[in-house]
This record gives C-alpha cells, structure tokens and sequence, in this order.
C-alpha cells in the first residue's frame, strides 16, 4: 500500500483527493492535515465521508509527515509548501504540490507573478511539471512534482498539438476561459458569496491572472522559443468545470483531416485525453467529476485561423486527479488506477 498524507484536506481540492483516494485499491491515508481544523473529525467538516473516514484533522508538519507517508500532496495556499519542503523531506517522501510554488522554473517570474518571495528557489531546477501526458518519463523517477494549474492544464492540452507541429503562430495565441467558483477555493469572499456570482458572468485577472506565465512556459517548451499570449479568465456560476475557446492563426492551408490527424496522434494512447467527433464542441457537463479533457478544434478559413476548445473538470484534472495520476507513475501503478470514474450527468 501506498501510505499518503495530505496537507490541505479541508480545502476543495483536498476534499478532491480524499474521495479519489479512498477509492484507490493501493493506496492508505494516513494523515488528513489541516491547519484550520486540527483534532476535529474529517466527516464533521465534509459530511458526505460520513463513515467513510474516521480520523480527525492533524497539523501541517511535514517534518513528522515524511516519516509516516511514502507520497505528500500538499493542497495549500501558493508559499506554504516551499516553506515547509527541504533535501531531508524529500528523502523520505515523494512530494505533490498542487499549488504553484515549484511550477515556473524561473523565481523572478514566480515571484513578480505572486508577489511572494520564494521560500526554496534550491528546488526549482529539480521539480517536474506534472502534465502527465507530455511529461510522463519524467515524472516517474522524480521526488518533487509540481501539479499544474487548473486554467493551464485544459490550456495547455487542448493547443499543445499544434504548436508542438509548427501549424499555428504562437505570437497570435488568445485564450478565453471560464471556470466554476470552486476554482477560488473554499476559504470566504465576498465576490465568491451566491448573491454575488448568481445570475452574472464576469472577466477577472484581465491581463494579469497568474497563469498567465504558467502557460506561456508550457506552450514555449513546445514552441521551442518564448510564447508571450493573452489569456483572459471568466468566473460562471457553477460549482465545477473549465472551458477554454483558444483562437490563432494558422501558418499554412490545412484541411479538418490534417489537424485531426495530429490531435489524433498525440492523444490515441491518452486515457485522459477525448478528441471528440466532427463539429461536436466540449462541454462542461460532459466531464464533470471525471478526470477526463476532451478536446476539438474548428478551423475558420476565412480568417485562416484555427479556434481550440476544451473542457475538464477544475477539481479532478486540474487539480486532484492529476495529483493522483502522478502518484500512479512515480509508484509504477496504472495510471488510470483510481481515476476510472465516468463523468456525472445530470
């Protein structure tokens, strides 16, 4: 058995990861961290694991975390981790993070970004990128994953293809998208509060959301040179669920044939990874609670542009299923194992 530890399992994503684990046949967990809740029992917070789990919540001290877990997801607010992680942790345990902190291998970018000051830059030339689908090899003899964002996850898969094959101008990248509330996380605000987000749709972090370099980074590995784009997010009122409508301009005349081909290429042997038919485009609903991404394309010859579109679920693929799904590769699971969940409808 795989002996995990969460620290943040009282936030969304860590809720996230305990459902998912709980229903991995390999995996044990063995601490339920959490700062705001410490003794508290785990089922008083999240009624649904009503004898389901019987632990109450614990701190965050990784120090004593490392000699209990094989694994350490960390579902924290961005700087907490690189706070807490050190060479002696990592000796012991393999580290997830799912916030920020170990995602941009530049620290001034990190932190003009973020406006933190990074607390173990030491760490940055050795954390992977946890995109399972582009960085699999990788992942799997790694200590430190850094779990991607949400927006750049959904991002990032649905252009990856085209980029990567030269078809599209990365200069003329614009990325529209839309998330559910739970992307803001479970802690009290007040543009988050029903009034507020019921009934509206509003653009946020216009030119300056701090995924912005998250995908920019990716798309430029891909590009093989520096991707500056404009990613603009919208806040819906739903609880799950990211769309992304990505529009550029293609380098050369392609038919559907052609860039189905090199979707179809990258993605055959991607569990994860649903291109879906002919002029079906992707839909929220149609991911929801499932690690899936499904992906489709439409090309405009008018403008001689190529729009990208894709959905996933926020909470699952981008966030704690992928979490999961690098916690199969580095301990040689299956990497679908704990993650075959069809999605939910209605």
């Amino acid at each position: 058995m795989i002996k995990v530890g969460i620290i943040g399992a009282t936030g969304y994503a860590g809720g996230e990861l305990v459902r998912l684990l709980l229903g991995h046949k390999d995996a044990e967990i063995v601490w339920y961290g959490s700062r705001s809740y410490v003794d508290q029992k785990y089922a008083s917070i999240y009624q649904n694991m009503f004898q389901l789990v019987d632990a109450s919540c614990m701190d965050d001290n990784m120090e004593a975390l490392a000699d209990q877990a094989d694994v350490i997801f960390t579902a924290t607010p961005q700087g907490l981790c690189a706070s807490l992680v050190n060479e002696g942790i990592l000796s012991r345990a393999k580290v997830i993070d799912l916030s920020a902190d170990f995602r941009l291998k530049d620290v001034k970018v990190y932190e003009e970004w973020y406006k933190l000051k990074h607390a173990a830059p030491q760490f940055l030339d050795e954390a992977v990128y946890g995109l399972c689908e582009i960085n699999r090899e990788s992942i799997k003899g790694a200590r430190l994953i850094a779990n991607p964002g949400c927006y750049p996850t959904c991002s990032t898969l649905s252009i990856y293809p085209l980029v990567k094959e030269g078809l599209i101008d990365p200069a003329t990248i614009i990325i529209d998208a839309k998330s559910g509330t739970s992307g803001a996380g479970r802690g009290a605000k007040t543009d988050n509060l029903y009034c507020e987000v019921n009934e509206n749709i509003k653009a946020y972090g216009v030119a300056s959301h701090r995924h912005t370099p998250e995908i920019e980074e990716q798309l430029g590995y891909a590009a093989g040179k520096q991707v500056v784009l404009n990613f603009t997010p919208h806040l819906v009122p739903m609880n799950r669920g990211i769309l992304i409508t990505a529009y550029a301009s293609l380098t050369k005349k392609v038919s559907y044939e052609d860039v189905k081909a090199i979707y179809d290429r990258y993605y055959e042997n991607e569990y994860f990874v649903r291109v879906l038919d002919k002029d079906v485009c992707p839909q929220t609903k149609w991911v929801e609670g499932s690690n899936f991404v499904d992906v489709n394309f439409k090309i405009d010859p008018r403008t001689n542009r190529v729009i990208m579109m894709g959905a996933m679920d926020n909470l699952v693929k981008g966030a704690a299923g992928q979490a999961v799904q690098n916690m199969n590769l580095l301990f040689g699971e299956d990497e679908a194992e704990g993650l075959r969940i069809a999605p939910m409808f209605p």
